[in-house]
């Protein structure tokens, strides 16, 4: 039987070979000068660009878990400040959804299932020493105030000018509709 892996690499060489990339070949600055911070979720990997009128090579997405920063330096920060500085975006959307998965996570729990998966208590005790786990497996539990402290991190970032425009919003994860936080 094949994996996954050897299915999406026999595809690709068929893309390849066909050349349907040609419809979506552009260089690397994105046209409306713009970058979004989302959720990895995957309701939202056609959706989003879809809902929100975009084409390959319009803006910067950025996608993670529950589409928030877990500190200053991270590397979410790391891509928006590539994105302002070498390919000259000039707003940012933070886009979290309604009904995301990150809502619900809990660090005790990710800890009981990666021991679950064969993590020794040893490598959790080495991860520990390197960052608080209960902070970075934890979840968030309030939408917009997760929207409203992403905002936050990014407008209020040293390194972030402020003439740079950032604003936050959650989206429906059936619809596509967009709700601003304020």
């Amino acid at each position: 039987m094949k994996n996954k892996i050897d299915e999406i690499l026999k595809y690709n060489a068929g893309y390849v070979e066909e050349k349907l990339y040609v419809p979506h070949i552009t260089d690397g600055k994105p046209k409306l000068k713009l970058a979004i911070v989302t959720c990895m979720d995957t309701r939202l990997t056609v959706m989003l660009t879809h809902a929100l009128g975009l084409k390959n090579g319009d803006a910067k997405i950025i996608k993670v878990a529950g589409g928030t920063i877990l500190n200053d330096y991270d590397n979410v920060i790391r891509s928006l400040l590539v994105a302002i500085y070498e390919l000259d975006c000039d707003e940012i959307m933070i886009i979290h959804h309604t009904d995301c998965g990150a809502c619900h996570m809990n660090s005790k729990d990710m800890l009981r299932l990666m021991k679950g998966k064969g993590i020794s208590d040893e490598a959790i005790a080495k991860a520990s020493g390197q960052v608080n786990l209960d902070e970075y497996l934890e979840g968030f539990h309030d939408t917009e105030a997760s929207v409203r402290k992403t905002v936050a991190t990014v407008r209020n970032h040293p390194l972030v000018p402020k003439t740079i425009s950032i604003r936050g919003f959650i989206m429906d994860s059936k619809t596509g509709g967009l709700m601003e936080v304020m």
